[in-house]
């Protein structure tokens, strides 16, 4: 299956849009406004909240952005080290061995699960806001929507330094 998620250009939260390849919504994505944890709130189609994103609140060392499930369970975190030099990032907390590897050049990032791809994170070209492809099978699409949401704010706070 294949989502596009697009910020919104108009959002003072940083909220977005998840549509599939018919156009039609799939999830929604609110920013809160002045957080600074960049919070998001991830709902289904139907409403109902599914995922909590937020940035961890001091970022000096390494930046670190976690997702939680509606009852604010810790589900993952997505971690780069300030100082490492490769283009991998890594998921801690998670029930499954995960990591992020990407692949500069190509503006793509393969999500692995236990040592197998299990996703492709495309960054779509757009002037004025983040928009980005996933490719990965419908029953990990959720949840990988919103690792990819917090690989974004990842590189949004990694970039403001």
């Amino acid at each position: 299956m294949k989502v596009f998620i697009k910020n919104k250009i108009v959002s003072i939260g940083g909220s977005s849009i998840v549509t599939n390849e018919q156009g039609d919504e799939v999830f929604k994505i609110e920013g809160k406004v002045l957080s600074p944890r960049k919070k998001k709130l991830m709902y289904d189609k139907d409403g109902n909240l599914i995922y909590i994103i937020r940035n961890r609140f001091f970022n000096m060392f390494a930046h670190k952005v976690h997702i939680f499930d509606a009852e604010k369970n810790r589900l993952a975190t997505i971690k780069k080290n300030k100082f490492s030099f490769n283009l991998k990032y890594q998921i801690e907390n998670c029930v499954d061995e995960m990591e992020l590897q990407g692949q500069w050049f190509k503006g793509e990032s393969l999500i692995m699960k236990n040592g197998e791809q299990v996703g492709v994170i495309k960054k779509e070209f757009s002037i004025f806001a983040d928009s980005y492809t996933l490719e990965a099978d419908e029953k990990d699409i959720p949840f990988l929507t919103a690792l990819c949401i917090a690989f974004d704010n990842l590189i949004d706070e990694k970039n403001k330094d």
